[in-house]
């Protein structure tokens, strides 16, 4: 890791407002030349705000940015980059079908009398992916090369370019523990160089293996900045999380004693051994038994939503088994999932729940009808019989069942898609984050009513980052940390603290 101690990048309340929202208020940050310092927060944190208006994508509102101790203003990312600020994003910006070379410098091709130069462009290339260690022909297409190569590659582009900055936006999330590691000693060599890095990112464990300090940011407000050797993973879980770390420590201190909890007592109704999928969720077992909420709980970025797209079918699992009630069984899409006994509310109810155009009785007889066949349609006097049934039992607050389903507050459009699910009276139900955005009142009904399922005989899985709420309804939690398994904690074992610290300290399981 960089050594060097002068100061490159000094932000000051940085203040960035959107129509009524505070993305960040005030925010400090600062970065060392040959320094890796990671920005880590959970969702609304304002990491991404943060970058987005240091580099010119957003105006700032407020607040001052100095890079080598003069005035700093963006007015794009490219006039960022040419002012030695570069980022190299998630999903890779470069182009498939051009080479490498033409990658590395498309809009900046060296010239003889108006023409490319392709002899001089092909041999600094050469020198660009070399000074990252790397040995690659660079006339190959970039689609030819892996994804982390790729990713280099981009490193490799945005260094070139004299950068004295380089953000690093959740650049692991599709790597493997090699390419990770092989992306790690390149940031190590250009820190070395004294660049200054700021590695955005969730994966915990990857923020002690490489970095120099950790700023924490949550709900756009600064919670403070770390020296990464001297912040123990608690205290940065509770940082992140807006949790009073001491009293974390105290009711922690005896969490694994000699609980005495007992899970569920029913048969097992699914069964997972080794699911996984390569740069989603390394292999991982898990059990939820008949009448069971078991909760998945961990940090954005942990595998969470990632295990259960995986058992809906949504995306393809690498390896692994599954066995529903006694027998093993394939899912490859969520079709055969719902075949199986299974329904998924999804984390994004607006993108991947609701249909907002159809009325609050289409979007409840959606999984139903779709089950029975188009060619055995649902009566009106049934579809409206189960409707309005599932509206009184659930509260939903809507002028009618015609009512667009787009017309309901965020809450009541939640309770329609959990109303969707009971309609084809799933024996797994799949919740994912189904109080994210929800008033109390609405949280408060959504978890009796899940209580009241479990007590019924349906298994769940729940998901959320409220650890409050997994904890009181989980009669056992599943916690997962950079994409792997690390703990379970059954019964009396559960609580928030316990849940904390299996995020903070457990191991690969």
């Amino acid at each position: 890791m960089g050594t060097q101690a002068s100061q490159l990048l000094k932000v000051e309340g940085l203040t960035k407002r959107f129509t009524g929202v505070l993305a960040l208020d005030g925010v400090d940050f600062s970065l060392k030349a040959g320094e890796i310092h990671a920005l880590m927060g959970e969702n609304g944190a304002g990491k991404s705000t943060l970058i987005k208006v240091m580099t010119g994508v957003y105006p700032r509102d407020a607040g001052t940015v100095h890079l080598n101790g003069e005035a700093f203003k963006a007015s794009s990312p490219m006039d960022a980059q040419r002012k030695g600020i570069s980022t190299v994003y998630q999903e890779v910006n470069l182009i498939p079908e051009l080479s490498i070379a033409e990658n590395l410098f498309l809009g900046r091709e060296p010239r003889v009398l108006g023409f490319i130069d392709w002899m001089a462009m092909r041999s600094r290339a050469r020198a660009a992916v070399e000074r990252l260690g790397l040995s690659l022909d660079v006339s190959q297409p970039l689609r030819t090369c892996s994804i982390a190569i790729q990713q280099m590659i981009a490193i490799a582009r945005a260094v070139d370019i004299q950068a004295k900055v380089l953000i690093l936006d959740e650049p692991t999330s599709s790597l493997d523990e090699h390419e990770v590691k092989q992306l790690f000693a390149i940031m190590r060599k250009l820190a070395a160089e004294g660049l200054g890095i700021v590695f955005v990112t969730h994966f915990m464990d990857q923020v002690y293996a490489v970095t120099d300090r950790i700023t924490v940011l949550r709900n756009g407000k600064l919670v403070g900045s770390y020296e990464t050797a001297a912040l123990p993973r608690l205290e940065l879980i509770g940082r992140m999380m807006g949790k009073d770390v001491e009293q974390v420590r105290e009711v922690n201190a005896g969490h694994k004693g000699a609980a005495a909890g007992r899970g569920p007592s029913g048969d097992a109704f699914l069964q997972v051994r080794g699911l996984g999928k390569r740069g989603c969720l390394q292999p991982t077992d898990l059990v939820v038994n008949a009448g069971e909420v078991v909760g998945l709980a961990g940090l954005l970025g942990s595998g969470r939503t990632e295990m259960v797209r995986l058992l809906f079918g949504v995306d393809g699992a690498d390896s692994g088994t599954v066995t529903v009630e006694g027998r093993r069984a394939s899912i490859g899409n969520p079709r055969q999932a719902i075949e199986k006994g299974f329904g998924f509310c999804p984390e994004d109810r607006k993108v991947s729940g609701i249909v907002p155009d159809l009325s609050v009785r289409e979007n409840i007889m959606l999984v139903l009808q779709t089950r029975r066949g188009w060619w055995r349609r649902i009566s009106s006097a049934q579809q409206s019989e189960i409707t309005e049934r599932l509206i009184k039992a659930l509260n939903i607050k809507t002028a009618d069942a015609e009512t667009p389903i787009k017309f309901l507050s965020g809450g009541n459009q939640q309770k329609a898609i959990l109303a969707r699910w009971l309609a084809a009276n799933p024996k797994l139900l799949i919740l994912d984050e189904p109080t994210r955005g929800i008033d109390v009142g609405a949280k408060f009904e959504i978890a009796k009513y899940i209580e009241e399922l479990r007590e019924k005989g349906m298994s769940m899985i729940l998901i959320s980052s409220e650890l409050e709420e997994v904890a009181r309804s989980s009669q056992r939690v599943v916690v997962l940390r950079d994409r792997r398994k690390v703990g379970e904690l059954i019964g009396e074992e559960i609580s928030e603290a316990g849940i904390m610290a299996e995020i903070a300290h457990g191991s690969a399981a």
